[in-house]
């Protein structure tokens, strides 16, 4: 088969899988002006299980990972994390002519991670046989801070502001993503191997495949919600979300493989690359740049780029990963 028809039986596979299917139905429930959506602590208690499973799993790995083996990894992940909000920055204020504010605001969004795009990346890669590094979590945790930083710094500075970064970093360091993903791998590291086993078929497998599919059932009602923001933002915003995940999605598999990561690894990472956050930027954001238009970035990283990475872009990242490995 050549790579064009592998391609294509890659993006069937994935769109055809529970994940995007579920994903697609909660946008058509809105579409009909359906009433569903999961409850409300249900929707966040899936959040919470799903994060936390990730940090328990991760710590188990990285308790067996050689330190030589994650340095360059975590090293290359750090400069993924100050590189996308620096370019998404710049593509914003040249080409999309966007204000300071808004520009700022949307690449705080892109320069963070989505934590459920990381969580399918995973997943997909698992499923066709290539399963990722077992300290992915760990790179996960190193790209969500700087890119939010850097971007409201940025922001502030433009804007002659005088609110203090160390609030926003403080934030952003105790919320919920970093506290689950982090806690966990501790846990997940300091744990005795026995005692995991006990608990691991709840955390890992079935269960968390499970979940994660009702968690992407809720985000399609949430995106579907935003759809008609679209009309608002023009097409620049539309291309915005989908170039800028190919080009940092690019620049993840790229760096991923030199840094010696497997075909799943670089996949993942290129997959945190290209996503956007929905859940760590927003608040951080409000804080520090209440200037900035949240539909924008919303509308951007939840209705455009989320969507496109769980739909093609994971699926578009692994072919190339797998093509540069040769």
């Amino acid at each position: 088969m050549n790579d064009s028809g592998a391609l294509m039986e890659i993006l069937k596979s994935n769109l055809l899988s529970p994940i995007p299917l579920a994903f697609a139905l909660g946008i058509l429930s809105r579409l009909l002006k359906s009433e569903f959506s999961l409850p409300k602590d249900i929707y966040a208690g899936l959040g919470v299980y799903l994060l936390f499973a990730l940090g328990l799993k991760g710590g188990v790995e990285l308790a067996n990972a050689p330190l030589a083996v994650i340095v360059v990894p975590a090293l290359v992940t750090l400069a993924l994390g100050i590189v996308r909000p620096l370019t998404s920055y710049g593509v914003l204020r040249s080409v999309g002519r966007m204000g300071v504010a808004d520009s700022a605001g949307i690449a705080a969004h892109y320069g963070s991670v989505s934590a459920v795009t990381f969580i399918a990346a995973l997943t997909f890669v698992e499923g066709v046989g290539s399963p990722a590094e077992g300290f992915m979590p760990t790179l996960l945790a190193i790209l969500e801070v700087p890119g939010i930083a850097i971007a409201l710094l940025i922001g502030a500075v433009k804007l002659g502001g005088d609110r203090p970064t160390g609030e926003v970093l403080h934030e952003v360091l105790t919320g919920r993503t970093l506290i689950l993903l982090g806690g966990g791998l501790l846990v997940g590291a300091l744990s005795d191997p026995t005692a995991w086993e006990q608990v691991k078929p709840f955390y890992d497998g079935a269960i968390f495949k499970g979940a994660l599919v009702l968690f992407l059932l809720e985000m399609g009602v949430v995106a579907g919600e935003r759809l008609g923001d679209l009309r608002e933002t023009g097409a620049f915003l539309l291309a915005f979300g989908i170039v800028m995940a190919l080009v940092h999605g690019a620049l993840g598999v790229v760096v991923g493989t030199m840094a010696g990561l497997s075909p799943g690894g670089a996949t993942v990472l290129a997959s945190m690359a290209a996503s956007a956050s929905y859940i760590a930027a927003p608040p951080a954001v409000r804080m520090t740049l209440p200037e900035a238009n949240p539909t924008l970035s919303l509308t951007a990283s939840l209705a455009i780029t989320f969507p496109f990475n769980i739909v093609a872009g994971i699926p578009i990242y692994y072919a190339f990963a797998t093509w540069i490995a040769g």
